[in-house]
């Protein structure tokens, strides 16, 4: 069902004063996982960021890319292993991760801004020395060749955005040594955001956001202040796969991000929601 011009018209007069209080401000957007599984999603978010980066916000879209890594992995008859929730990556998933995450992921998505209207820019943390890492260090098992950032230098970011294009960038760094580290696209997201100085950090995921009972999509948590998440990670209500999601949304507000969100990408212009109206769609992290 439609709506009339004068509904159009309410619904842009009330996204006013979102538009005006994050105009010339950063969000940095975490894209990845099975959101980025549905095509005609895919290309409806795409068009929420041109509308946002028409609209003065300064949009950066940090990717990951593991559906289509177990796919390649898979092809190429290699398996795909995690260890403490991490990618396992030798020297041969590591370059696959590299093809996948820095040639086809990344250059699919600057495609579709493209074509959808928009202007982009694919980097990778290795242009320009962007994403600085080292070996991730777990009790255990090796994850082998998967880092941890240990610096951002902002520069190749600004200038793509001064530039007037939309920079999305793929989480692959290197060492000192030269050495590339396969970089988990949610912690990555989290310390570009702090040195960027962010307003936001949204994470678009498959989802609803924090869920009180993980059973009933109507039990979601709408806001969270970091300080309580000790105690939700005690209760069982932040467990699984929703922990290190959280805990990179706690490391950025800690880290200065104004606000950090987790909502569901799969649902049509969720961005938009969360971020241009009163009631938003996921769930919101603050100092």
């Amino acid at each position: 069902m439609g709506i009339n011009n004068q509904e159009k018209a309410l619904i842009l007069a009330q996204a006013l004063p979102y538009i005006k209080a994050y105009n010339g401000k950063v969000v940095v957007v975490k894209y990845g996982g099975n959101a980025m599984t549905d095509d005609r999603l895919k290309a409806a978010v795409m068009r929420d960021l041109i509308l946002l980066r028409l609209v003065g916000i300064k949009i950066v879209l940090v990717h990951g890319g593991g559906p289509e890594i177990s796919e390649m992995l898979k092809e190429t008859g290699r398996e795909s292993r995690f260890v403490g929730g991490l990618r396992y990556t030798d020297e041969d998933t590591l370059r696959i991760v590299q093809m996948v995450l820095a040639g086809k992921t990344n250059k699919d998505l600057v495609n579709l801004i493209q074509k959808e209207g928009g202007s982009a820019l694919g980097l990778c943390g290795i242009d320009g020395g962007m994403l600085k890492a080292r070996k991730v260090r777990i009790t255990g098992e090796d994850p082998g060749f998967v880092g941890e950032v240990t610096a951002v230098d902002t520069k190749p970011i600004l200038d793509t955005i001064d530039r007037g294009y939309i920079p999305v960038i793929a989480t692959i760094g290197c060492g000192a040594d030269g050495q590339v580290y396969n970089i988990n696209a949610d912690t990555a997201a989290a310390r570009i955001a702090a040195e960027l100085r962010a307003e936001n950090l949204v994470s678009l995921t498959d989802v609803r956001g924090l869920l009180r009972d993980k059973e009933d999509e109507e039990s979601l948590i709408p806001e969270v202040c970091v300080s309580e998440v000790p105690g939700l990670m005690r209760e069982g209500i932040i467990s699984g796969g929703m922990i290190p999601k959280v805990e990179c949304c706690v490391e950025a507000v800690r880290r200065g991000v104004h606000r950090a969100f987790i909502i569901d990408g799969r649902i049509p212009h969720s961005l938009l929601i969360e971020l241009m109206t009163d009631e938003g769609i996921g769930t919101m992290f603050v100092s």
